[in-house]
Protein backbone atom coordinates (compact mmCIF):
# COMPACT_ATOMS: atom_id res chain seq x y z
CA UNK A 1 0.00 0.00 0.00
CA UNK A 2 1.53 3.15 -1.45
CA UNK A 3 0.65 6.61 1.01
CA UNK A 4 1.67 9.80 1.73
CA UNK A 5 1.03 11.14 5.22
CA UNK A 6 0.53 14.66 5.72
CA UNK A 7 0.42 16.23 9.19
CA UNK A 8 -1.58 20.05 9.48
CA UNK A 9 -3.84 18.77 7.34
CA UNK A 10 -6.57 20.45 8.96
CA UNK A 11 -5.91 23.82 7.66
CA UNK A 12 -3.27 25.93 5.53
CA UNK A 13 -0.24 24.42 4.07
CA UNK A 14 -1.54 20.73 5.05
CA UNK A 15 -4.53 20.93 4.02
CA UNK A 16 -3.64 22.30 0.63
CA UNK A 17 -0.81 20.25 0.13
CA UNK A 18 -3.11 17.22 0.42
CA UNK A 19 -5.47 19.00 -2.55
CA UNK A 20 -2.86 19.64 -4.87
CA UNK A 21 -1.04 16.03 -4.51
CA UNK A 22 -4.38 14.84 -5.41
CA UNK A 23 -5.95 16.71 -8.10
CA UNK A 24 -2.60 18.52 -9.16
CA UNK A 25 0.00 15.77 -9.62
CA UNK A 26 2.96 16.55 -11.99
CA UNK A 27 3.82 13.73 -12.20
CA UNK A 28 0.61 11.81 -11.83
CA UNK A 29 2.15 9.34 -9.02
CA UNK A 30 -0.61 6.85 -7.58
CA UNK A 31 -1.11 6.87 -3.96
CA UNK A 32 -3.47 4.54 -2.44
CA UNK A 33 -4.36 5.85 0.64
CA UNK A 34 -3.70 9.84 2.20
CA UNK A 35 -3.06 9.47 6.29
CA UNK A 36 -4.00 12.95 7.22
CA UNK A 37 -3.12 14.19 11.19
CA UNK A 38 -4.16 16.90 12.84
CA UNK A 39 -6.48 17.59 16.26
CA UNK A 40 -9.59 18.37 14.46
CA UNK A 41 -11.37 15.51 13.07
CA UNK A 42 -13.84 17.61 11.90
CA UNK A 43 -11.87 19.02 9.50
CA UNK A 44 -9.78 16.29 8.36
CA UNK A 45 -13.14 14.51 7.57
CA UNK A 46 -14.47 17.12 5.47
CA UNK A 47 -10.62 17.38 3.86
CA UNK A 48 -11.36 13.66 3.25
CA UNK A 49 -14.75 13.58 1.52
CA UNK A 50 -13.40 16.34 -0.79
CA UNK A 51 -10.36 13.93 -2.46
CA UNK A 52 -11.03 11.21 -4.55
CA UNK A 53 -8.08 9.12 -2.95
CA UNK A 54 -9.48 7.11 -0.14
CA UNK A 55 -8.01 9.01 3.73
CA UNK A 56 -6.93 7.17 6.83
CA UNK A 57 -8.05 9.81 9.47
CA UNK A 58 -5.81 10.07 12.52
CA UNK A 59 -7.40 13.09 15.17
CA UNK A 60 -3.39 13.36 17.01
CA UNK A 61 -2.27 16.40 19.42
CA UNK A 62 1.26 15.68 18.11
CA UNK A 63 2.29 17.85 21.25
CA UNK A 64 1.04 14.78 23.42
CA UNK A 65 3.84 11.81 23.99
CA UNK A 66 0.62 9.04 23.66
CA UNK A 67 0.12 10.28 19.85
CA UNK A 68 3.42 9.61 18.49
CA UNK A 69 2.61 5.84 19.78
CA UNK A 70 -0.47 5.53 18.07
CA UNK A 71 1.20 6.57 14.96
CA UNK A 72 3.76 3.83 15.42
CA UNK A 73 1.09 1.79 15.82
CA UNK A 74 -0.96 2.68 12.48
CA UNK A 75 1.86 2.24 11.25
CA UNK A 76 3.30 -1.32 12.52
CA UNK A 77 -0.39 -2.69 11.62
CA UNK A 78 -0.39 -1.49 8.09
CA UNK A 79 3.31 -1.93 6.72
CA UNK A 80 2.68 0.82 3.87
CA UNK A 81 4.94 2.51 2.02
CA UNK A 82 5.44 5.67 2.49
CA UNK A 83 6.52 8.03 -0.93
CA UNK A 84 5.58 11.00 0.68
CA UNK A 85 5.78 12.91 4.17
CA UNK A 86 4.88 16.38 5.08
CA UNK A 87 5.10 17.94 7.68
CA UNK A 88 2.65 20.78 8.29
CA UNK A 89 2.22 20.93 11.97
CA UNK A 90 3.16 24.19 13.95
CA UNK A 91 2.26 27.53 15.09
CA UNK A 92 4.11 30.52 16.24
CA UNK A 93 3.24 34.06 18.28
CA UNK A 94 3.65 37.53 17.43
CA UNK A 95 4.61 38.46 20.49
CA UNK A 96 7.90 39.23 22.95
CA UNK A 97 9.45 36.94 24.05
CA UNK A 98 9.06 37.55 27.86
CA UNK A 99 5.55 38.33 27.27
CA UNK A 100 4.97 34.74 25.26
CA UNK A 101 2.86 32.59 27.67
CA UNK A 102 4.75 29.84 29.08
CA UNK A 103 2.67 27.13 27.67
CA UNK A 104 3.10 28.98 24.29
CA UNK A 105 6.74 28.78 24.45
CA UNK A 106 6.90 24.84 25.17
CA UNK A 107 3.71 24.21 22.42
CA UNK A 108 5.86 25.99 19.83
CA UNK A 109 8.86 24.07 20.66
CA UNK A 110 7.16 20.67 20.97
CA UNK A 111 5.23 20.61 17.26
CA UNK A 112 7.23 22.94 15.41
CA UNK A 113 10.57 20.77 16.84
CA UNK A 114 9.59 17.81 18.85
CA UNK A 115 6.56 16.48 16.69
CA UNK A 116 8.28 17.19 13.18
CA UNK A 117 11.67 15.20 14.47
CA UNK A 118 9.41 12.49 15.64
CA UNK A 119 7.31 11.65 13.00
CA UNK A 120 10.19 11.68 10.64
CA UNK A 121 12.25 9.50 12.64
CA UNK A 122 8.69 7.35 12.88
CA UNK A 123 7.76 7.15 8.99
CA UNK A 124 11.57 6.64 7.41
CA UNK A 125 11.47 3.27 8.45
CA UNK A 126 8.45 2.75 6.16
CA UNK A 127 9.86 4.80 3.09
CA UNK A 128 11.73 3.29 -0.15
CA UNK A 129 14.74 4.85 -2.50
CA UNK A 130 12.63 7.81 -4.15
CA UNK A 131 10.44 8.36 -1.65
CA UNK A 132 10.52 12.50 -0.25
CA UNK A 133 9.75 14.46 3.32
CA UNK A 134 9.20 18.04 2.89
CA UNK A 135 9.50 19.72 6.27
CA UNK A 136 7.07 23.21 6.45
CA UNK A 137 9.98 25.54 7.12
CA UNK A 138 9.70 29.99 6.98
CA UNK A 139 12.10 32.33 5.95
CA UNK A 140 12.70 33.10 9.45
CA UNK A 141 15.02 29.91 9.98
CA UNK A 142 17.45 32.31 8.42
CA UNK A 143 18.08 34.90 10.15
CA UNK A 144 17.29 36.06 14.36
CA UNK A 145 13.51 37.35 14.33
CA UNK A 146 12.80 39.46 17.34
CA UNK A 147 9.49 39.57 18.71
CA UNK A 148 9.07 36.34 16.83
CA UNK A 149 11.56 35.00 18.68
CA UNK A 150 10.62 31.20 19.46
CA UNK A 151 8.73 30.76 16.77
CA UNK A 152 12.01 31.51 14.12
CA UNK A 153 14.62 29.77 16.57
CA UNK A 154 12.19 26.41 16.49
CA UNK A 155 12.23 27.39 12.29
CA UNK A 156 15.76 27.59 12.31
CA UNK A 157 16.24 23.87 14.00
CA UNK A 158 13.43 22.68 11.31
CA UNK A 159 16.59 24.48 8.34
CA UNK A 160 18.97 22.66 10.30
CA UNK A 161 17.86 19.19 10.91
CA UNK A 162 15.88 19.02 7.44
CA UNK A 163 19.88 19.76 5.43
CA UNK A 164 21.62 17.51 7.64
CA UNK A 165 18.87 14.97 7.49
CA UNK A 166 19.00 14.80 3.58
CA UNK A 167 23.30 14.37 3.61
CA UNK A 168 22.45 11.60 5.92
CA UNK A 169 19.96 10.01 3.88
CA UNK A 170 21.68 10.35 0.58
CA UNK A 171 22.69 7.01 0.34
CA UNK A 172 19.22 5.29 0.79
CA UNK A 173 17.98 7.37 -2.28
CA UNK A 174 15.34 9.33 0.17
CA UNK A 175 15.13 12.90 0.03
CA UNK A 176 14.45 15.43 2.40
CA UNK A 177 13.79 19.29 1.59
CA UNK A 178 13.02 22.36 4.04
CA UNK A 179 9.67 24.28 2.74
CA UNK A 180 11.09 27.75 3.69
CA UNK A 181 7.95 30.39 2.70
CA UNK A 182 8.02 33.95 3.82
CA UNK A 183 4.20 35.22 4.86
CA UNK A 184 1.31 33.03 3.47
CA UNK A 185 -1.93 34.18 4.39
CA UNK A 186 -3.62 31.49 6.24
CA UNK A 187 -5.23 30.48 9.57
CA UNK A 188 -1.77 30.52 10.83
CA UNK A 189 -2.48 34.52 11.59
CA UNK A 190 -5.39 33.61 14.07
CA UNK A 191 -2.97 31.76 16.24
CA UNK A 192 -0.04 34.20 16.07
CA UNK A 193 -1.95 37.32 16.86
CA UNK A 194 -4.43 36.24 20.13
CA UNK A 195 -7.39 38.82 20.19
CA UNK A 196 -5.39 40.79 17.62
CA UNK A 197 -2.87 41.26 19.49
CA UNK A 198 0.41 41.72 17.76
CA UNK A 199 3.97 43.02 18.19
CA UNK A 200 4.45 42.65 14.00
CA UNK A 201 2.71 45.35 12.12
CA UNK A 202 4.40 45.26 9.06
CA UNK A 203 4.19 42.64 6.44
CA UNK A 204 6.50 43.09 2.97
CA UNK A 205 3.82 40.58 0.69
CA UNK A 206 1.70 37.88 1.25
CA UNK A 207 1.26 34.57 -0.85
CA UNK A 208 -1.52 31.92 -1.11
CA UNK A 209 -1.09 28.60 0.08
CA UNK A 210 -1.81 27.69 -3.28
CA UNK A 211 1.41 29.32 -4.79
CA UNK A 212 3.86 28.11 -2.44
CA UNK A 213 2.41 24.21 -2.27
CA UNK A 214 2.86 24.18 -5.98
CA UNK A 215 6.31 25.11 -6.08
CA UNK A 216 6.90 22.92 -3.17
CA UNK A 217 5.88 19.79 -5.25
CA UNK A 218 7.94 20.69 -8.07
CA UNK A 219 10.50 21.26 -6.50
CA UNK A 220 9.85 17.67 -4.40
CA UNK A 221 9.98 16.05 -7.41
CA UNK A 222 12.77 16.81 -9.13
CA UNK A 223 14.51 16.05 -6.19
CA UNK A 224 17.46 18.41 -6.25
CA UNK A 225 17.21 20.91 -3.54
CA UNK A 226 17.55 20.33 0.37
CA UNK A 227 16.18 23.93 0.78
CA UNK A 228 12.76 25.13 -1.08
CA UNK A 229 12.65 29.04 -1.20
CA UNK A 230 9.31 30.30 -3.58
CA UNK A 231 9.74 33.75 -5.23
CA UNK A 232 12.48 35.72 -6.99
CA UNK A 233 11.85 38.24 -3.92
CA UNK A 234 12.40 35.51 -1.10
CA UNK A 235 15.00 34.17 -2.43
CA UNK A 236 17.18 37.34 -2.74
CA UNK A 237 16.35 38.36 1.03
CA UNK A 238 17.76 35.40 1.70
CA UNK A 239 20.72 35.89 0.13
CA UNK A 240 21.47 39.49 1.58
CA UNK A 241 20.87 37.93 4.92
CA UNK A 242 23.35 35.51 4.29
CA UNK A 243 25.37 38.46 2.84
CA UNK A 244 25.04 40.92 5.93
CA UNK A 245 25.63 40.81 9.60
CA UNK A 246 22.51 39.53 11.37
CA UNK A 247 22.73 42.59 13.88
CA UNK A 248 22.26 44.74 10.79
CA UNK A 249 19.93 42.32 9.51
CA UNK A 250 17.49 42.71 13.03
CA UNK A 251 18.24 46.46 12.76
CA UNK A 252 16.50 46.88 9.50
CA UNK A 253 13.73 44.20 10.69
CA UNK A 254 13.21 46.50 14.00
CA UNK A 255 12.72 49.77 12.03
CA UNK A 256 10.35 48.08 9.60
CA UNK A 257 8.75 47.16 13.08
CA UNK A 258 8.59 50.56 14.57
CA UNK A 259 10.60 49.09 17.49
CA UNK A 260 13.65 51.85 16.95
Amino acid sequence: MKIAVITGASSGMGREFARQLCYENPIGEHFDEFWLIARRRDRLEELAAELTIRCRILALDLTHEESYAAFAAELEEAKPEVSVLLNASGYGKFLSTMDTPADDVSGMIDLNCKALVRLTQLTIPYMRSGSHIVEVDSLSAFQPVPYINIYAASKAFVLSFTRALNAELRKTGIKAMALCPGWVKTEFFNHAEPNGRTEITYFNKFFTPDFIIKTAIRDMYRGKKDVCIPDFAIKAQVFLTKLLPHRLVMKIWLRQQKKL
